[in-house]
């Protein structure tokens, strides 16, 4: 098992594509803590993969509060004894352009998408480094790569900023063995996209930027994840890697 004996955190991961890297995480050996607001789903999704003979518990989780993150590390390290892997997976997207979006909008935007994996990574550090080391993992996007034609100006602004960070953290946190990476998707496959793209036109828009010809899956997400979470990547280091079918690739 690649993750034997290893205590993660995923932010985000009562449902959708957290839930699917929480779940690979567990089947290769990982003590999983599911980070997030939402309880009903979060206990859902570790009482399934309990019942699949993986370990996982649900705490909650509001990223954009300091208290949250703390409650959440205290309550992981009572159970697991160490931190491993913190993934910070938890984002949101209001889907306004520049010229009509709401300041307030931008602030929950940065709050969730920046400000999260900024406390997230502030107070995982200390339990890396007592542990002799970890990984870091920030899930980006695309847009933190490029602009992209169909997504909103505050959305690439925040994810640009957490390639940043991710980078920034990896310089200076390496000599503690702590490694810091990226992981940018295009469009995943989900089932909020699989709404927006009941118009056909929109859905083209979208598999027509892929080399590969489809969209992301949550599967190629989570196992990007798995590689940089484990010890295989053990040399990789402020990486920012494209999960996008050759999107980002001209």
């Amino acid at each position: 098992m690649r993750l034997e004996n290893k205590v993660a955190l995923v932010s985000g991961a009562a449902q959708g594509l957290g839930a699917a890297m929480a779940r690979l995480f567990a089947a290769e050996g990982a003590l999983v803590y599911i980070g997030d607001l939402n309880a009903d789903a979060g206990n859902l999704t570790a009482a399934a993969i309990r019942e699949q003979g993986s370990r996982a518990f649900f705490v909650p989780l509001d990223v954009t509060n300091e208290q949250s993150w703390r409650e959440a590390f205290a309550e992981a390290i009572k159970e697991g004894g160490r931190m491993d892997i913190l993934v910070n997976n938890a984002g949101i997207n209001i889907r306004e352009p520049i010229e009509v979006m709401k300041a307030e909008s931008l602030d929950a935007m940065l709050a969730v998408n920046v400000k999260g994996p900024f406390l997230g990574t502030k107070y995982a550090i200390p339990l890396l480094r007592n542990g002799g080391g970890g990984s870091i993992i920030n899930i980006s996007s695309v847009c933190g790569l490029i602009g992209h034609a169909f997504t909103t100006e505050a959305y690439t602004l925040t994810k640009g900023a957490l390639t940043l960070l991710t980078k920034s953290i990896a310089v200076r946190y390496a000599k503690d063995n702590i490694r810091c990476n990226s992981i940018h998707p295009s469009t995943v496959d989900t089932p909020l996209m699989r709404e927006l793209f009941k118009d056909p036109a929109r859905k083209q828009e979208r598999l027509g930027e892929v080399p590969l010809g489809r969209l992301a899956t949550e599967t190629d997400v989570a196992h990007a994840a798995l590689f940089l979470a484990s010890d295989e990547a053990r040399f990789l280091n402020g990486v920012a890697l494209p999960v996008d079918g050759g999107t980002t690739s001209d």
